[in-house]
């Protein structure tokens, strides 16, 4: 391969490469390892090795891309968005190292995201600790990163208006052993429980 053009582009970081046949395709230095990109000038012969890795680099740029225009939609984890490019058909190694700089530049966050998902479902739903760190990590959150997340979550949020909010709305269609065993399931323990029982039966009795 040798070189036609190398432009930077206004992504931060990102470059133009045009070869002299073939097609354009974008690449960063964080994605080649002995290429100096500063030799990337327009008549330099690229070694077969040194294609490769640029051709390599120029893959990981693509599911970079792709992973930047998901991220611009809404908040993203690392585990879902890897498979949601899966899916699309690019390659786990490409994956894999665009998400590892996307994450050290701070585009990708399990930390945000976790936030996020925590802010957006509350909306619908009434959960306690256990639900919600598990919702979490089944989606890919390690355990240590959903704790943080929930324990912050409940710094801002009032976990007995919470939980008095699910035994009411779980208590129109459920009693006793079953109303229990749901609301054990909505992630609340059992003080927790027999609180919003009392609470909700001195409302009552008002």
């Amino acid at each position: 391969m040798i070189i036609k053009s190398i432009v930077e582009t206004s992504y931060s970081g990102m470059y133009k490469v045009a070869p002299e046949e073939g097609s354009a395709f974008f690449i960063r230095k964080e994605y080649l390892s002995s290429v100096n990109l500063e030799e990337l000038e327009p008549g330099f012969e690229l070694s077969d090795e040194q294609e490769e890795e640029l051709l390599d680099a120029g893959l990981c740029a693509v599911v970079e891309l792709k992973a930047v225009d998901y991220l611009a939609r809404a908040e993203q984890c690392r585990s879902g968005l890897t498979r949601k490019l899966l899916q699309k058909g690019y390659d786990a190694q490409y994956i894999d190292r665009a998400l590892t700089f996307l994450e050290a530049a701070d585009y990708l966050s399990d930390e945000r995201f976790s936030r996020a998902w925590l802010n957006t479902r509350r909306t619908n739903h009434y959960e306690g600790r256990t639900r919600l760190l598990a919702e979490l990590m089944s989606r890919g959150i390690s355990r240590d990163v959903a704790a943080s997340a929930v324990e912050e979550f409940f710094t801002e949020n009032d976990e007995e208006e919470i939980c008095r909010r699910a035994y009411e709305k779980l208590s129109k269609k459920k009693s006793g052993d079953k109303l229990i065993a749901a609301m054990i399931q909505a992630g609340f323990n059992y003080k927790q429980i027999r609180a919003a029982e009392a609470g909700l039966s001195g409302q009552a009795e008002q």
